[in-house]
């Protein structure tokens, strides 16, 4: 009974310390991406500088308040998150925050999409070449892996739109939808998520719902593709780990079938270090997002990120930087929980 609830207060406290560090994370991260913007000077003469007068250009940096001591904007800056105000953008004048609720559904469903797509051909194809180690199958699924993680997500969206969808015209070259599609979403549902598939299935029409996958099976495997090769490398290293550990091996010696083995004594032990990664990947996830968007002109956060760096509005890419950096620290914690739910060991117990 005194172990367990020593068990318990341990992992509360686990808990708490993983919590209390996403603060400092954070604000850390926050910083610097405040700093770095600033490097060049001001967001106003970033933006609009030589397309102004220096008379008019003054006023600008005048009244945003960039003529101030850098120390006083920052404590303003950070006294606005604390109210979710990240300002208004400078290319087309619409609250920071409105602009990440508007384009980070499109993101979010994209990565969902592209976990789904590394989970079903990483975690599978990493079990087959493991139990085939040093086999030619084994071969081909690591030359396989190695193809997916280190070819240019921009280059397989570029070769995957030229092979499906201008030579086979299987499917569609870029958006998250037909407009018309779009347009019956957005002026049918009374409160659209601006997650499409959600809105479609709210909509009730299955050809919608067709057109918005169609729409997604490209983005999603390019995006999924670059994840799902180091899902494949990671399953088959642990797994070859564990297949080969104590444990297993008086199993084997019982006469247990190497599939039962695979199954029941390998598997689970070598989750544990994936779950571990998987908050990395969300990070490289969002980060291949941006060119994956810009390739397929599906309208979230990556796709605007480009827009906004090459108008350098850079207010607007502060927010999503954050933004960005926000949901990976979380991701992380969440992770983390979950592996030291799975996994004890991982707890600190002291």
């Amino acid at each position: 009974m005194k172990s367990k609830k020593a068990g318990s207060n341990g992992f509360a406290r686990f808990v708490a310390v993983r919590f209390l560090l996403i603060i400092p994370t954070i604000l850390i991260l926050v910083s610097v991406v405040f700093f770095v913007m600033r490097v060049t000077g001001d967001p106003i003469t970033a933006a609009l500088g030589g397309r102004l007068p220096p008379e008019q250009l003054a006023v600008r940096i005048r009244e945003a308040g960039y003529d101030r001591p850098l120390i006083v904007q920052y404590l303003e800056y950070m006294s606005n998150l604390l109210t979710g105000n990240l300002g208004n953008t400078l290319t087309d004048n619409q609250p920071v925050m409105s602009m990440l609720t508007t384009y980070g559904t499109a993101t979010l469903e994209l990565a969902i999409y592209a976990l789904i797509v590394a989970f079903t051909i990483g975690m599978p194809l990493g079990r087959i070449a493991a139990y085939n180690r040093d086999k030619p199958k084994d071969a081909v699924l690591r030359i396989f892996a190695i193809f997916c993680y280190s070819t240019p997500v921009f280059f397989m969206g570029l070769l995957a739109k030229l092979v499906f969808s201008v030579q086979l015209g299987w499917l569609p070259v870029s958006g998250r939808a037909t407009v018309g599609n779009e347009i019956a979403m957005l002026n049918n549902l009374n409160t659209p998520t601006g997650i499409f598939i959600v809105d479609a299935f709210q909509l009730g029409d299955m050809s919608v719902v067709g057109d918005v996958l169609m729409h997604a099976i490209l983005p999603s495997f390019v995006l999924g593709l670059l994840t799902a090769g180091t899902f494949l490398r990671l399953v088959r290293t642990n797994v070859i780990s564990t297949l080969y550990s104590p444990y297993v091996d008086a199993a084997r010696s019982r006469g247990v079938h190497e599939s039962r083995l695979l199954k029941k004594h390998a598997w689970k032990p070598a989750l544990i270090p994936i779950i571990t990664v998987v908050g990395m990947q969300i990070a490289v996830l969002l980060a291949g997002a941006v060119l994956t968007e810009t390739t397929f002109e599906w309208k979230g956060l990556g796709f605007m990120l480009s827009q906004y760096l090459k108008a350098r509005d850079f207010v607007a890419v502060q927010g999503i930087v954050v933004l960005i950096a926000i949901i990976v620290t979380v991701t992380n914690f969440i992770v983390d929980i979950i592996a030291a739910i799975i996994d004890p060991r991982v707890r600190y117990d002291g």
